[in-house]
């Protein structure tokens, strides 16, 4: 075991954890709601630090992130928990584990060796993803500090429940976030993850003001956040509060875990939902877990710059400056070196 980072000793041996938005007070020989963090004696420990359960090279645009190294590939890693506990999980077996199972599983894979591992096999990046990587912020962040000298950017796909500060903290690694933003409702945070909405709006917020490149994702669920007037209420928040320029992921759901007697999200919704995002003032509003060819184009010649297919870049005219190979305009993005 490690000790953790961020937390703050209390009387009689207890400890308050402030890595994520649940705070919790963890009295001794106690875990807090992720079940990954232990206190020992008035010392908090991570339980997951080097254990990693998934281990894999995938495409960025898979994460997904269209504007952040377009067909570049990301090492992505994961440990056992999660600090919600979302009724559509799609890896609920993993992120679920130390709370269903009361198991911990993992190889051990140190931070040099995940570094080394990227470098290898031409990573741009390492994704810190499938579970979420706020319960194992110790072992990303060793990891972030070698991979930036070894010239590896560092992205985290995550559910926004972190605290302030452990963006402040991470910041410095940190190039690039993909946020579920999962309802525009506290009521259904409450009923189907165990978290509120206001920390991850805070988290997205804190996140454009740190200067990290943000994407956000919105699992669109039949029956709990599929309503003209919630995909409004998103749209708009990301427009105003975090930019136009900002991309919105919008994607079908397909049954899965305690959904599956949900019916998959039809097509139309997701259609519904891109156009939309681009009432609201969104310049990229991008449909996901469907087929056919998704394009970005440019803001302000409206020429497809880039085009994919499933997970696979197709066409990309735009600069490593980011700018349009048809118009010369700057498109948002990180976009080479």
């Amino acid at each position: 075991m490690k000790e953790a980072l961020l937390y703050q000793k209390l009387a009689d041996a207890t400890v308050q954890c402030q890595l994520c938005a649940h705070k919790c007070i963890i009295a001794d020989g106690k875990r807090g709601l992720c079940q990954v963090r232990e206190n020992n004696g008035g010392t908090l420990f991570t339980l997951v630090y080097g254990r990693t359960i998934s281990q894999n090279i995938d495409p960025i645009e898979k994460k997904p992130f269209n504007h952040f190294y377009p067909g570049s590939n990301a090492f992505s890693i994961a440990t056992p928990g999660c600090n919600l506990a979302c009724s559509w999980c799609q890896n609920w077996e993993i992120s679920q584990m130390p709370r269903d199972q009361h198991f911990i599983s993992g190889r051990k894979l140190d931070p040099e060796e995940i570094v080394a591992a990227a470098v290898r096999s031409g990573c741009r990046s390492i994704a810190y993803t499938y579970t979420e990587p706020t319960v194992f912020f110790e072992y990303c962040f060793d990891t972030a500090k070698l991979a930036q000298k070894a010239g590896i950017a560092n992205v985290f796909v995550s559910n926004g429940y972190m605290s302030a500060e452990m963006l402040t903290l991470f910041s410095p690694y940190l190039d690039a976030a993909n946020i579920d933003l999962k309802a525009f409702s506290d009521a259904t945070y409450q009923r189907y993850t165990g978290g509120k909405l206001q920390p991850v709006l805070d988290s997205l917020k804190k996140l454009k003001e740190l200067g990290i490149w943000i994407e956000v994702t919105t699992l669109i669920v039949p029956g709990v956040n599929d309503s003209s007037q919630e995909l409004q209420d998103i749209a708009t928040f990301i427009a105003t509060e975090l930019g136009p320029e900002v991309p919105w992921h919008v994607s079908r759901f397909y049954p899965n875990h305690k959904l599956k007697k949900t019916g998959a999200t039809p097509v139309e919704t997701i259609a519904g939902a891109v156009a939309i995002g681009h009432a609201a003032g969104l310049q990229f509003v991008y449909p996901g877990n469907i087929s056919g060819v998704v394009e970005t184009r440019c803001p302000h010649c409206q020429s497809a710059v880039a085009e994919r297919s499933g997970y696979y870049l197709s066409t990309l005219r735009i600069s490593p400056l980011g700018e349009c190979a048809i118009c010369g305009g700057v498109i948002a993005g990180v976009w080479g070196d």
